[in-house]
């Protein structure tokens, strides 16, 4: 997988599109507390909270394939799901 890089503000970053659920996470978790904290500017905090959206769906739809993937795999064994019951 190729990262494109791109400028938000001063600092590269890599396009959401490209992060890995752990990376994109963990940006998440750096630009909550960036806005806890309180001393940016309007504009600079509606940035960070329009990554952070960009971000939180990047996990959403991540988790929300690990769990087709989860369901299909039990569909295709229900041997092992009757088993466990």
């Amino acid at each position: 997988m190729t990262e494109e890089m791109k400028t938000i503000g001063t600092e590269t970053v890599q396009t959401p599109a490209e992060l890995s659920f752990e990376k994109a996470m963990l940006r998440l978790e750096a630009l909550v507390a960036k806005l806890e904290k309180g001393n940016l500017s309007l504009e600079q905090s509606m940035k960070l909270y329009q990554q952070g959206i960009q971000l939180a769906d990047i996990c959403g739809k991540t988790l929300a394939k690990a769990q087709l993937r989860l369901s299909e795999m039990e569909s295709d064994n229900p041997e092992e799901k009757e088993d466990g019951e």
